[in-house]
């Protein structure tokens, strides 16, 4: 037992819930970032402008009926499985062979994995990247053996488990999204809440949105949620952070107050009951959907990422036919949800809790 526990050290094979699914999933969500949302929004970019190079066509694979074309911005999104696993692996700091055989594995866990690719590409990618780790080096022909235990121990699960787990995960996705169309009042309460707990939490709001595939009415209601707890946090803590926090926080992330929260767990109660209010609003009075890329749902106002993630799925509903046209009450209730009334609720529930002295001078102040 001791050998074994002296060699998973040396691997630096750690099994913990941290490694896996908070550094793992948050980097995770930065291969989504970076493929399917990058390629998103460059996509939505060339539309809308009309500018030609994003819409032009760069490469296209297969010949006849059965061709099927890109541009630059359909490449980025066709490399999510990929992205996903080397980031993935980057997390687990597997070495360069290990890293790079992740690539194959990645797109192989995404495609099995079908609308639930995400969640396969994690348990994929994490089983594979701590195989690769465990056979890297041991052997004087390296640069072979780790690269093909890589890929075949990952591929290989995949083809087990990819599938089953992908519909899993879309099944729950699916679940949630109908009871939001069928509730959306306690719905919109529900998912925003969560949705936005988990954002600010050190874990990704984003991955977990991707990988149930969340969009629609809950989708919005996620976006409401992550929208709370970025410019409600960084409202509330204007007089300590001043305009440095107000960005760090409002399109950065509300993360950077999990110390102070575990300090003092009543200064979450402003943001969080906001979401509270706010999701319901979006789901009930604006009917607002994030049709775009599922990992827009957890995003909020990072980047302003939410925000265009609902703008892409408007244009996408308008040239499916599905939504007539894009209305001025749809931007009213985009920007009231997503930072008019976050920052007003939280600011106004914040006030008792500081006249009470539940939240005192220097809670809500970040080392910038």
């Amino acid at each position: 037992m001791e050998k074994i526990k002296a060699f998973l050290r040396r691997k630096d094979i750690i099994f913990s819930a941290k490694r896996y699914f908070i550094d793992a999933m948050g980097a995770m969500a930065q291969g989504l970032f970076c493929t399917l949302l990058v390629g998103t929004i460059l996509n939505t970019i060339g539309q809308q402008f009309h500018i030609g190079f994003l819409n032009a066509v760069i490469v296209t694979l297969g010949k006849g009926d059965g061709a099927v074309s890109y541009t630059i911005g359909g490449l980025c999104s066709a490399m999510v499985g990929p992205g996903m696993a080397v980031a993935i692996a980057g997390a687990l700091k597997a070495p360069p062979l290990v890293l790079f055989s992740l690539i194959p594995v990645g797109f192989a866990a995404n495609y099995m994995g079908g609308a639930g690719g995400p969640l396969a590409v994690l348990f994929v990618a994490l089983f594979a990247a701590e195989v690769g780790k465990a056979v890297s080096k041991e052997t004087k022909i390296d640069i072979l053996v780790t690269p093909i235990v890589t890929v075949l121990a990952g591929i290989g699960l995949a083809a087990l488990i990819a599938a089953p787990v992908g519909t899993a995960a879309s099944a729950v996705g699916q679940a949630i999204m109908w009871a939001t169309e069928l509730q959306p009042f306690f719905m919109g309460i529900i998912v925003s809440v969560v949705i936005g707990v988990a954002l600010t939490l050190p874990i990704s709001s984003a991955a977990i949105c991707a990988a149930l595939g969340l969009t629609g009415l809950a989708g919005g209601a996620a976006v409401a949620g992550c929208c709370a707890q970025m410019v409600g946090f960084a409202v509330m803590s204007f007089r300590e952070n001043r305009w440095g926090g107000l960005a760090a926080q409002g399109i950065g992330t509300s993360m950077l107050q999990m110390g102070n929260i575990v300090r003092n767990p009543r200064i979450w109660i402003p943001p969080t009951l906001a979401s509270a209010i706010t999701g319901p609003v979006a789901t009930c009075i604006f009917r607002m959907e994030m049709n775009g890329a599922p990992v827009s749902s957890g995003m909020g106002t990072c980047g302003l990422v939410g925000q265009i993630g609902v703008y892409t799925g408007w244009v996408n509903d308008v040239a499916s036919g599905a939504k007539a046209a894009i209305t001025g009450t749809d931007w009213l209730g985009l920007v009231l949800i997503s930072f008019v009334l976050p920052a007003v609720l939280t600011w106004l529930i914040a006030i008792p809790l500081r006249k009470w002295g539940w939240i005192k001078d220097g809670d809500l102040k970040l080392d910038l």
